[in-house]
């Protein structure tokens, strides 16, 4: 190899008979040293998929907001050009470590990563004193156009994204989402009957509530936005909340007592699912700011709304579409009207344009 090479301690490995390598390199110079495919190329000539700029910020705020907690995975790349491997030791463990020479003429491709690359970018800029950090990168010698498209789609074919559910459970750096495993806490029907993980509930579960559709409602009860400050008042509130409203739950209760399964409930009730919680949400948003000091006492209202969905006159178009329970915004304001006319509390000029836009005629509407 000719003395333009780019020099790095590396780590060698081995996978389906091919040697890769390990190596760390500063934050300051992922920009100049990988690239991508240009995005003007047709899609089955590129190694990688378009750049979704929208995401690039996302991750930049990520960083550089956390500046002492921010976590990085390796990104992975492939090199086009000559690289050689001189290890520290012919034997033993230190084999496998070793220099790793790449050629300056090679090109080093990103096959998986390029939207952490571009953040790393856009992230040192506002803070260039993280250029001297390190970010892990495995790198592959090149082995053509179809082999670095294969490597991307193996890279990814079975990537899951973590659910809303478990990314809420582990995330401490959100205060909304701490509000949301503190109601959880607190409330024992919460405690015992919420999903921790999962953002859906299978029919042979014996849980009743999400941990994700809790934290949209509880969103929505205190008015806060995302990433917004929450204090010992909303966590109170929250609580005292969810607790009147459960007791005013006569058929959570039974879920609770194991009178009835979750699975029946949700089988032959509105109250069972999302878009019932966060419509109670809303309802209750809207029910302390209009009786801030009697709210508690208006809430055993919700003991006279008939939930059934066999209530056809009421639920459908409005939390029903087709036979099946609809979560989409719209449906939540309309079963939301429903709660606050049994509440006595008037409906804002919002929701009484939903509703007249959107109730299904022939059925069940608000008074005005």
């Amino acid at each position: 190899m000719s003395e333009n090479s780019l020099d790095f301690t590396a780590i060698r490995g081995v996978q389906a008979g091919t040697a890769y390598y390990v190596i760390m390199v500063p934050l300051k110079v992922v920009p100049t040293l990988f690239r991508f495919d240009d995005e003007s190329m047709p899609n089955a000539l590129r190694a990688q998929r378009t750049l979704n700029k929208a995401r690039v910020p996302e991750i930049a705020s990520y960083i550089t907001r956390n500046p002492t907690e921010y976590i990085l995975s390796a990104l992975c790349a492939s090199v086009d050009g000559e690289i050689a491997f001189e290890p520290a030791a012919a034997h033993g463990h230190l084999r496998g470590v070793g220099r790793l020479r790449i050629s300056m003429s090679a090109t080093i491709l990103i096959n998986d990563g390029q939207h952490r690359r571009a953040a790393i970018e856009e992230a040192l800029r506002e803070r260039p004193l993280i250029g001297d950090e390190t970010i892990s990168v495995v790198m592959f010698a090149d082995r053509g156009l179809h082999r670095c498209q294969q490597m991307f789609a193996d890279l990814n074919i079975h990537a899951v994204r973590p659910t809303r559910s478990i990314k809420l459970l582990y995330d401490h750096r959100d205060s909304l989402a701490g509000l949301t495993r503190h109601v959880v806490d607190a409330v024992p029907l919460f405690r015992d009957f919420t999903c921790m993980e999962s953002s859906s509930i299978s029919n042979r579960s014996l849980k009743l509530f999400t941990l994700s559709s809790i934290h949209q409602a509880t969103a929505e009860l205190v008015g806060k936005p995302r990433n917004g400050t929450v204090d010992d008042g909303d966590r109170r509130i929250a609580v005292d909340f969810w607790s009147a409203v459960i007791e005013n739950m006569p058929d959570w209760r039974r879920v609770g007592t194991r009178e009835v399964s979750s699975a029946e409930l949700r089988r032959d009730y509105i109250h069972a699912h999302g878009v019932a919680m966060q419509a109670i949400a809303t309802s209750g948003s809207r029910l302390l700011a209009e009786v801030p000091d009697g709210w508690a006492t208006r809430l055993k209202a919700l003991r006279g709304i008939d939930w059934s969905r066999a209530n056809r006159a009421l639920w459908d178009g409005r939390a029903l579409v087709a036979g099946k329970v609809n979560r989409s915004r719209n449906s939540v304001v309309l079963v939301g009207n429903v709660i606050l006319a049994a509440l006595g509390v008037p409906l804002s000029a919002e929701a009484r344009r939903i509703e007249e836009l959107h109730a299904p005629t022939g059925a069940y509407r608000m008074a005005g």
